[in-house]
């Protein structure tokens, strides 16, 4: 489902694991910082509305979307966390880095999804221009961060559960 057809900030509590116990990750980009600290309000206020504790939350920051990978390696190896949620803006501009970045980093994330044990959610938005990550970043469609903070309680369920 495109994201235009979904509002990311929708979740239905109800349907969430108890998260009261879990402790999860953040790693946030620094680059894009309009964006990346919109996506990190939203998933920190979404977990601790959901249950999470303050000091269950562990809050890393990188200086790009490319780094995510390697800040959340570190945070899978080093901390007893059950969750991580990567989060990013990677905008279009006028050279191809924008699609190495897009697709390394996202390699990077799948990678790290099959080889570690703690799931990463990818909160890394990909997109043409600033307004469309405006609009994905507690605009118009909602807030990314919200939807992959929910993720991450999901994820760490599972992990805790399997």
């Amino acid at each position: 489902m495109a994201t235009s057809e979904k509002n990311l900030s929708y979740y239905d509590e109800s349907q969430l694991p108890d998260a009261s116990d879990m402790r999860i990750g953040l790693v946030v980009s620094e680059w894009n910082p309009e964006i990346t600290e919109k996506l990190l309000e939203g998933a920190r206020e979404t977990l601790l509305r959901v249950g999470v504790k303050e000091e269950n939350i562990l809050v890393w920051k990188v200086p790009g979307s490319f780094e995510l990978i390697y800040g959340a390696r570190r945070m899978q190896e080093n901390r007893f966390i059950d969750a991580i949620v990567a989060i990013g803006s990677i905008i279009r501009g006028e050279t191809p880095h924008f699609d190495y970045v897009c697709q390394a980093t996202s390699q990077g994330i799948k990678d790290l999804n099959v080889r570690g044990e703690t799931p990463v959610i990818f909160c890394v938005l990909t997109d043409d221009n600033i307004q469309q990550a405006r609009d994905r970043s507690g605009g118009k469609h909602g807030n990314k961060g919200v939807d992959c903070a929910v993720a991450a309680v999901k994820m760490a369920w599972l992990k805790q559960n399997s």
